[in-house]
Formats: structure tokens, sequence, C-alpha cells
């Protein structure tokens, strides 16, 4: 049986965060996901935000061309520019930058087995004992399942965790299903643009999208699951672009999936267990942006299990599930429900006419340039939200979060002691 202090369950960038900031921390950690190589059906199209990329040291050779100009397209076709003086985005190259993250967290301590495949976790006296599968090939005599046992298990494993279903967290239940092709760059020298189709027929409480960067074009459509059929909408899709943004003929790779657009869930963290990225919920309800939310929570993530693990801090669990953090989602929530009970395209055309007007349009290019995403709070203002009787625990807290730059996660348990509530 392998054992570890932190098992991370899935290779995407919230996986990826995770780790290399455990391993940074000292903490014997294992990174688990079912690809053989973590490049091989990437599920998202990667667009990172501004925001995002000031606050994060991402390669820039695994991020293509700035893009700062977008066009809304009304059913019709009518369109709207919104341009920004700043670079808004960046399309990063997603099967580069998980190989780059996943060396950088080897590289610190970490353990990465790719091809082994989740199936189920349960608790033990000594913390979580998971169940793998090996894919492919194995050498003569090794079976092809394992035990893995961990003090602490972290979901990073999509929007349909298996994690989540095995320790008894919340699951998503509110989703969007989306199709994209991925293509070779159709641009001449033009400036990129992120070009944005409202339509309810083609789209279903969602919106088409080509973003073009001079490197790759990315095509796609997401939508409600029961009220279209992703392929044959992007078929559609695809065709209907002739003579109003170019593309290259021949798709590079084609990828799809599932985008969680319920919200945070409200128990995503116990004493074996937390949940990060899609498998929490933590995906804006109204862009369907996820990327900047996951590697937000993933470091707050990593200083919670810090806490916990290394320092005994109960209440470091509780306030990972902050009820403030949910309260973020509240406005794009709303405006979500609004956007999907719109059903007809006339109601999208006069929806679109109200942009033109001043505010609307500001209003638009707030939602697209805005800096709101995933609150960038840390461990030691959580706590101190919480308030009540916890200041000797918020001094602990923050003391050690501070004083640490690494050591182990096994740190003596401060008191009180590990696994027993304060409230």
């Amino acid at each position: 049986m392998e054992r570890c202090e932190v098992l991370v369950v899935g290779g995407g960038l919230a996986g990826l965060a995770c780790a290399r900031g455990l391993a940074a921390a000292g903490c014997d950690t294992i990174l688990l996901d079912q690809k053989r190589a973590l490049g091989e059906r990437v599920h998202t199209t990667g667009i990172f935000v501004r925001r995002t990329l000031e606050d994060f040291d991402l390669p820039d050779d695994c991020l293509g061309p700035p893009v700062r100009d977008v066009v809304l397209y009304s059913p019709d076709r009518r369109a709207l520019r919104l341009s920004s003086p700043h670079d808004e985005f960046r399309v990063g190259r997603m099967a580069e930058l998980y190989q780059h993250q996943r060396a950088a967290a080897e590289e610190l301590g970490a353990r990465a087995f790719t091809g082994h495949r989740f199936l189920a976790a349960e608790r033990s006296a000594g913390g979580v004992d998971a169940e793998v599968e090996v894919a492919g090939p194995l050498a003569a005599g090794s079976p092809r399942r394992r035990r893995i046992r961990a003090r602490f298990v972290i979901g990073a494993d999509g929007a349909r965790s298996r994690v989540a279903a095995s320790l008894g967290l919340d699951r998503n239940r509110a989703f969007l299903i989306g199709a994209e092709d991925v293509l070779p760059s159709a641009l001449r020298g033009e400036p990129p643009v992120m070009h944005c189709f409202l339509d309810p027929e083609l789209a279903p409480g969602y919106l088409a999208w080509v973003v073009d960067d001079g490197h790759e074009a990315h095509v796609g459509v997401a939508g409600h699951p029961g009220r279209f059929r992703p392929l044959a909408a992007l078929a559609r899709f695809r065709a209907s672009l002739a003579g109003l943004v170019p593309l290259a003929a021949r798709p590079i790779e084609r990828r799809g999936g599932r985008i969680p657009v319920g919200g945070l869930l409200a128990r995503i963290a116990d004493p074996r267990a937390l949940l990060v990225g899609d498998a929490a919920g933590a995906v804006s309800p109204l862009t369907a942006g996820g990327l900047d939310p996951c590697l937000r929570q993933s470091r707050l993530a990593v200083q919670v299990v810090r806490a916990w693990l290394g320092a005994g801090q109960r209440d470091a669990i509780d306030a990972y599930q902050a009820p403030a953090l949910r309260r973020r989602f509240r406005g794009r929530m709303l405006l979500r429900r609004g956007y999907s009970r719109i059903e007809a395209r006339a109601g999208v055309e006069l929806a679109f006419a109200a942009l033109r007007a001043p505010f609307f349009s500001s209003v638009a290019a707030r939602v697209f340039f805005g800096r709101g995403s995933f609150p960038d709070l840390d461990l030691a203002r959580l706590l101190e939200e919480a308030g009540g009787g916890r200041g000797r625990l918020l001094a602990g807290a923050r003391a050690w979060l501070t004083s640490r730059s690494s050591g182990p996660c096994s740190a003596p348990p401060a008191t009180p002691a590990a696994g027993r509530s304060t409230r």
C-alpha cells in the first residue's frame, strides 16, 4: 500500500496547483490522474483573464498572444464591439501548461501517478484509504488495483467528482454542457478578437464563441443539456460563420465537457477531505469562467490543509466553506437564471438592443473586463471574519502561516487537538 500525507485526485489546473503548493510546504503529496498524459482530452478552452495573469506566475511560453477586443453578436448577427486599453485575455496552451506544472510539482517532491483512475475511498483511523485502478499495460505480476492511504484527500476531479461521491461531500447538480473544436489560426496579421454569439436556439442558456489569437482558433458552443445537442449545434455554428469569421477547415482536436453553474457548493470540506475547482462548484455562474476561481481556491486550500494537518487548526476546515464565499456568487446566480429563461430569439434581440445604450454597454464591458471573481481571501482573513471566540485560533493560524514558508504537513498539532472543534 502506498502512503502519503495528502492525496490530490485530478491533474487539471486546480489539482496541479494544490500538489505544487503542498509539495513546496514539505507535504508528502501524491497527485493522481486517470489520463496517462495530463495533456490528453483537455476539457477547457483555457481563457485566462487579466486578474489571473497579474496575480499568478504562469509561464509565458504556455500562453497565447493577448486579446483586448470582444465582439458580441445578436441572433440576427448584429454586432457590438467592446474594447479595453488592457491585455484582457490570453488563451493557455493547456497541454503544455499541465506538463509544466506537473514538472514543477515533481521537482518540489510531489509524486505523480498518471494512468491511475480513482475508484472509491473510505475513512479509516489514520485518514482515508483510496482504491485506484491502473490503466494500460502492467508489468508481470503487478495488480490492476492498488490502495493508497492518505491523511487527507483533495478532490480536484472535475464537475462530477468521485471524491465527493465517495466521501459524502456535496455534488454539483446544475450544469452547462459544451463542445469545442481547436483549429489552426486563420488570422493574417489582424489583432486577435474574442467573438461571442448570443442565440437561445444555437446555445440555450449560454453562448457560442470564436477566439483566434493568431496561434490557434477555438470555436465552441455551450448550453443547457436538455435543450440542445452540442455536436450538432457546433456543426451548425461553424457552418454559419462563413463570410463572417475566417476559419481553417480541419480541426486539430475536439474538446467538450460539463461546466458546473450552480455556484459554490455548501459542504466542500471535512476533517478528511476537501473539494477544489469544478468539483467544489468554483465557477462563475454567469460567465462559466473557472480558471481564476480554481487557482484562488487552490491557494486557499493549501493554506487550509497546512493549518489543519500541520497545526491542528480545526476551524480552518470550517472557514474553507464559509457562507461569505458563497454569497459572492448570488448576484451572478440571479443574472444566470434571468438569462436562462430567455428562450425566444426576439427576447435576446430586444435585450441586445438595450446593450447599445451607454449604461448597459458599460455593464457588458464590466462582465467581460471586470476584475470580480472568486474572492481573494486568505485563511487568516476568513477566520477573522468568522469572529466570535476564535481569537486565539486566529492568532495561531496567522502566526503559523506567516512564520513558515515551508515545513512538513505533519508538524506537531497545536492546541486544541486535531479533530476537535472549538465552537
